[in-house]
């Protein structure tokens, strides 16, 4: 038995697992923001509440471990953020601790059961406030210790010209701190960035959205000129990983002809052919963070 933790800035999402495909969510609780022992004592209220003692705990968070000081980057949650976050909880749990990034426990979360089972190689999309990613080969994340793998949203290599025909764009500040980022203008914040700026309206990504399927036309050059900037850097990533698959989660990928356009435009400029999609929306959109804190915990020991 696993328990597992799905944690955010707002709530933390408790679990209890008795296999991948066998998951009891418990009622969501506040987050604890500035106190590590309330934090602390939120998830033992969790686990007391497992019916038995778990062999481990595996959590998602919504930030980094550092591969070199083992060390939180969680900037919304404060009272985790700069601690050797796997030592600390297993000293004040008395339980072994496994922990990964959201977008990569959502990753796993598909390799295991989801869109990418059976594949060898599935770099995981992330499309929604942010953008992000993880890669999992032969059913392994490749941050078992942590780190920035898969962050294929940040570095500066946005187009600053796309579009049939093209326009030239401007290179967005990214949140990162860097300038022309795909998170900058990839996200969904990002599409309404863009949308402003080619049409000087501004509207929310659903909107933008809704209006293309309608077949409204400042919305699908919006979206023509979204997919080109998107489809570039996403080839390379399937170039460099040999990824098979690419399931995209987070919310621009509840817009299934979104995912089907961006398929389109990355298999047109990829080394390997493909005559199936290769990017498709992932399939487990119920609770993938504890879903993918579930395949972390048993992928790490048999229970």
């Amino acid at each position: 038995m696993i328990v597992c933790f799905d944690i955010g800035g707002t709530a933390i999402k408790g679990a209890v697992a008795h296999a991948v495909t066998a998951i009891r969510p418990f009622p969501r609780r506040p987050t604890p923001l500035d106190d590590f022992g309330a934090f602390v004592d939120t998830l033992k209220a969790v686990i007391g509440e497992a019916g038995g003692r778990p062999d481990r705990i595996a959590i998602s968070i919504a930030g980094i471990i550092d591969p070199d000081s083992h060390k939180a980057v969680v900037a919304n949650v404060p009272c985790i953020h700069g601690r050797p976050l796997q030592a600390d909880l297993e000293a004040a749990l008395g339980l072994p601790v496994l922990i990964a990034n959201d977008a990569d426990c959502c990753v796993l979360a598909e390799a295991g059961i989801g869109a990418g089972r059976g594949h060898r190689i599935v770099f995981g999309v992330i499309l929604g406030t942010g953008v992000g990613g993880g890669l999992v080969i032969d059913g392994k994340l490749i941050n078992s210790d942590g780190g920035f793998a898969g962050e294929w949203g940040h570095g500066p290599v946005a187009a600053t010209r796309a579009g049939h025909p093209p326009v030239e764009l401007p290179r967005f500040a990214c949140g990162c701190g860097q300038i022309g980022c795909v998170d900058a203008i990839c996200s969904a914040r990002g599409m309404e960035k863009l949308h402003a700026e080619l049409h000087g309206a501004a509207l929310s990504s659903e909107a933008i959205t809704a209006a293309w399927l309608a077949g409204e036309a400042t919305a699908a050059r919006t979206i023509d000129v979204y997919v080109d900037i998107l489809a570039g850097p996403l080839a390379l990533v399937a170039n460099v990983t040999g990824a098979t698959i690419i399931p995209v989660g987070g919310g621009l990928s509840n817009c299934v002809p979104l995912i089907e356009a961006i398929d389109t435009a990355v298999r047109g400029r990829i080394l390997r052919r493909f005559d199936r999609p290769l990017v498709v929306p992932a399939l487990c959109q119920v609770e993938p963070g504890l879903v993918g804190a579930a395949v972390l915990g048993f992928a790490a020991a048999p229970v």
